[in-house]
This record gives structure tokens, sequence and C-alpha cells, in this order.
């Protein structure tokens, strides 16, 4: 039996994922795993037995990944379990980016119950018009599940659009629409674009993508939407960029102390991924990433371990997180060796300064484990027979 841990109410039809070997409760106290949305990890004490954590969502900065890597723990993350949902409120921002809606409806809520308000509303919807999408241009920045769902779209609703991402994958690519103009470079998504929509993780590397340098390089009345992560988009920078015209309208689903109630910036309630929808997909996607590491091995859509994965054969399975490091697979294979027993099949892949190897073998001696510990910068070993 394994025990799971919630952090966080979990969508129920996730939590059915799992199979009748898992105990689930909020108040496990030795957990092998987690499963949390929101809830602040950075003070959190790992128990001995903890193998993995799932963040039922992508952004994982909840979670302290790096130190999850040094214990031997696990983060995975959902990307893509969330796409539809996402990219559903983009199209609807896009909306709300170009004409005054907001302010439109909070204006004729303004004048409920006086005179007239059919005629107040001819003489005074002219306030609040804006642009079609139809014929403009789009920069899209990011093609991740998101960014690509939104690319293509935005061709079927007659927008030019351009991409840019330097990490395209080819799966990625084979999901985008031939009408999609590959931008080599940022630049060319400010220089181009009337609306421009960003969908890139965020890390140290890409806070404030949308700064005032990058700001004065777009098109005067250029409007901007933000359902990535706040850190991406400098809140100064763009307060000032309304203030002088040059950005037409913000959209942003992240709202703070700046920006709430600063006109010209539609402030959305963090509604991204709030769907029922998108609950199930990311907590069922969660469920199987959690379920396939302990039963099986595989890492897949770890944002802190490489992604491995070895057919299940039957053999006993040896997973072992460690150092990525020369001569690690030969010093660990000879343990194996010395142990007396055959290695079947074999998986290695590292991710920066972590590496991860799955050794199927024709049995588990004694002390094999214990053996493979002995290994220096072997960070943790587990048996799965």
């Amino acid at each position: 039996m394994y025990n799971i841990k919630t952090l966080n109410k979990i969508s129920k039809i996730g939590l059915d994922a799992f199979s009748d070997k898992y105990t689930i409760a909020d108040d496990c106290e030795t957990p092998d795993a987690i499963l949390v949305r929101s809830a602040k990890m950075h003070d959190y004490a790992f128990n001995p037995e903890l193998l993995c954590i799932a963040r039922a969502g992508a952004g994982t900065n909840n979670i302290p990944s790096d130190r999850c890597a040094e214990e031997g723990i696990v983060v995975f993350n959902t990307p893509g379990a969330n796409a539809n949902s996402v990219k559903e409120l983009v199209i609807c921002a896009m909306l709300l980016a170009s004409r005054d809606i907001v302010g439109g409806i909070e204006w004729v809520n303004s004048i409920a119950g006086t005179d007239d308000v059919a005629g107040q509303v001819e003489k005074g919807k002219s306030a609040y018009v804006g642009p079609e999408l139809y014929g403009k241009s789009l920069g899209v920045i990011g093609l991740g599940a998101i960014g690509a769902r939104i690319a293509n779209d935005a061709i079927d609703l007659g927008m030019k659009v351009y991409g840019y991402d330097p990490y395209l994958s080819v799966e990625a690519a084979w999901r985008l629409s031939a009408g999609v103009k590959h931008a080599t470079d940022l630049d060319t998504i400010y220089k181009n674009c009337d609306y421009i929509t960003i969908h890139i993780p965020y890390m140290e590397s890409t806070k404030h993508t949308i700064n005032a340098e990058a700001l004065s390089k777009m098109k005067d009345g250029v409007r901007i939407i933000n359902l990535a992560r706040a850190e991406l988009v400098d809140d100064d920078a763009m307060i000032e960029a309304i203030n002088t015209g040059k950005v037409a309208r913000y959209v942003t689903d992240f709202p703070n102390n700046k920006t709430a109630g600063i006109k010209g910036i539609v402030a959305i309630p963090h509604l991204g991924a709030s769907t029922p929808e998108s609950e199930d997909n990311c907590a069922v996607m969660a469920a199987n990433e959690i379920m396939e590491y302990l039963e099986n091995g595989n890492i897949t859509n770890s944002v802190n371990m490489p992604r491995a994965t070895l057919p299940v054969t039957g053999d006993p399975r040896v997973c072992i997180i460690h150092k990525n490091i020369p001569e690690m697979i030969a010093k660990i294979t000879t343990k194996v060796s010395a142990n007396g027993t055959n290695i079947e099949n074999l998986v290695n892949a590292g991710r920066g300064g972590i590496a991860y190897t799955m050794l199927d073998v024709q049995s588990v001696p004694d002390g094999l484990a214990n053996a493979i510990m002995t290994i220096e910068g072997v960070i943790r070993v587990r048996i799965i027979k």
C-alpha cells in the first residue's frame, strides 16, 4: 500500500484515479507522495519516506524543487492539462483588451433604475468602442501546450500570428498551424504585433520579460495579455506605459496592490485554470504520474528530474537518483555485478546536476541497495519488485 497526502482540495475525479493500492488522506504523517495545488511548501519538513510531489497544475513556484532534488524527491507538474481552460480565457482577454467591455458593463450598472436606460445606452455606448480582432497581428511568446492552441485559434479568427519560442519542441511544432509566422527574436514580436500574449515559465531569466525596454519597442497602442505568471511583467513599467498611452490596455490574471483599479488595466482574479474540467484534468494527470513513478519508477513531466522511462518487464527494478558526474554508471553497474546479479535493461538520463538511472535486474541480493548507496554522489536508491 502507498500513502498519499493531499495539501489542498483535490478533484474527486483525480482522487478516484488512484487504484486500491493507495490510501489518501490530508493528515497522513508518513506519505509516499504528496498531491498539492497552491499550498506553499518552501518551509515544509519532508518525511524520509516521501518519494514524490505532484502539483495539480503547471506552475511549481510553491514547491522547493531544488531542495527536493537534493533529497531525492521527484516533483511533477501537469503541463497541458489546463491548456484549453487558459486558452479560452486568453481569447476572452483579447476581446476585453479590444473593447472596454468591463467599463461598459460597469457604466450600465451605474445607470440602472434611472430614466430611459435604453436611450442613455444608445447615446453613451461610443465611449466603450474598440477594434475587432480580425486582420490584426497577434504575437504569442511561448508556443507550448497553451501558446500553440492560442496561435491556432487566432489564425481561425482571421488574425496574423507571430510565434516566438527558442525551445520549441518537435511535438509542439507539429501542433502549430502552418499559418503561424516564426519569429526568431522577441523584437520581431514587439515591432509587428497589435496584441501580445505571453506563455512562458517563470524563472530568474524570464523575470520581467515585459519591461520598459521591451515596451519601448512595441507599437503605440499595443494590447498585452498576461495569464501566465505575474512576475513576467514589470508592473511599474506597465503602469507607466498605460499612463502614456503606449499600451492601450493590459489584461492580467494576477492583480495586486499596484495593478488593481488602474484605468486601462483589466485585472482578472486568477481564473486561468478555474474550470471544473481543468481541475479534473490536472488531478487525473497528477495521480497517473504518481502511480507510474511509485509502481514502475518511470518519470515524466518532472520539473527537477530528467525524463526516464523503461517498459515494465516484470523483472525487479532498481531506481537510483544521483549526481550527474562522470563514471557513475560504471560504478553502479560494478556494484550490481559484485553483488551477484545481472542487468537486463538500463536507462540513464541527466538534467543539470541531477541524473536518474533505472536498472532491471535478474534478482535483488540482500544488501544491494545499501551497496549502491555507498557510492559517492548517490542520493537515493529504491527497489521495486
